[in-house]
């Protein structure tokens, strides 16, 4: 039987969802959710109770990076033991990369991360946001009667639907079904009631410890064919193309070509493939196909219908970076607190 806590710890890195508008400008300001969690009535129908955790000041999720990955695998490992399940707030546009992100630096996951946001505003008549919030919490708290998380990996969840992290994409930028997973199946539908596809929902080794991992590789170059694209691109260093994707001083450990089609990396476009492959800087450096079409089921390459796609993760583990010691930004230890009124502690969900 795994341990409950009845607790979900809520993250709220910065997005729309947070934002409210200025009466005087008409802008829209971030706002301090403690105190909007805290005037939200449909929290106190919640059967777990959460605590939240404020980025200050929030960030645009445009200016997300490594960075800040790495403070939430931080946040996360830190806190492991306290909480059911954790909630990310965040903006949308950059909501895929970071839970694809989290995905790989989050080894051996046993609790759910779930990253939401809205398109709209929280304080907003028609939002999205309390929906999305909401049901986020629920699908964190949710477990098997042995007491195992439903849903033990890194997810989106928008609109109704529960999606693997490192397989999602945003799809719309007004409408507010935002995100899709075009290779991989939905984990949960959010209806009535939660309908869960277990079969599809990762099963993790709940004998061994997560094992965060902060220190990432940003130095991987991801290019894309196109018919009549000239090899000679890569055949100079001394080309503007080059010197804006690759300076000379830059060692490049990995390259991931989105390619055009499964036999696309066999044609024409073989010989370029050799030669940069050969080509001394870039000597001993992985490089990678990858189809461009959303949904596709054959294989070829490193890339496969049924594991992770290579380019969900463009950034690659290293071994230490002076920087990743450094203070980040952000409410720390006994900043966390729960939002008032005090929510009772449930059960599972």
């Amino acid at each position: 039987m795994m341990k409950r806590t009845g607790k979900v710890l809520l993250i709220y890195t910065g997005g729309t969802i947070g934002m409210g508008r200025n009466p005087q400008t008409g802008a829209l300001e971030p706002l301090d959710f403690d105190h909007l969690a805290s005037e939200m009535y449909e929290f106190r129908y919640l059967k777990a109770s959460f605590d939240t955790y404020q980025f200050t000041p929030p960030i645009d999720s445009s200016d997300i990076s490594p960075r800040q990955w790495a403070q939430l695998v931080r946040i996360i490992a830190d806190r492991y033991e306290e909480y059911d399940g954790f909630v990310i707030l965040h903006g949308t546009d950059t909501m895929a990369y970071t839970a694809s992100a989290l995905s790989f630096m989050l080894e051996n996951l046993t609790k759910p991360v779930i990253l939401t946001g809205s398109q709209l505003p929280i304080g907003q008549l028609r939002t999205d946001g309390k929906e999305n919030l909401i049901t986020s919490i629920e699908l964190a708290a949710d477990a098997h009667d042995d007491g195992t998380p439903m849903v033990p990996e890194v997810c989106i969840y928008f609109n109704g639907k529960l999606i693997r992290g490192n397989r999602s994409t945003k799809i719309a930028a007004d409408g507010f079904n935002a995100f899709d997973s075009f290779n991989y199946p939905v984990l949960c539908h959010a209806g009535v009631n939660f309908v869960y596809h277990e079969h599809h929902i990762l099963k993790p080794d709940y004998t061994q410890p997560m094992v965060p991992h902060t220190a990432m590789d940003p130095h991987v170059l991801v290019f894309s064919l196109f018919p009549g694209i000239d090899e000679s691109v890569f055949q100079h260093r001394n080309t503007v193309v080059w010197q804006w994707q690759c300076p000379p001083t830059t060692v490049v450990v990995a390259i991931v070509q989105r390619s055009l089609g499964a036999r696309h990396h066999r044609g024409e476009h073989q010989p370029m493939r050799k030669r940069y492959r050969g080509d001394e800087p870039l000597r001993h450096r992985l490089s990678t196909a990858k189809h461009r079409c959303h949904q596709r089921s054959r294989q070829y390459g490193r890339s496969s219908s049924d594991q992770t796609d290579v380019s969900a993760s463009p950034l690659h583990r290293r071994q230490h970076h002076p920087h990743d010691d450094e203070p980040q930004s952000g409410r720390r230890g006994d900043d966390i607190r729960s939002p008032t009124p005090t929510h009772p502690r449930g059960g599972n969900v």
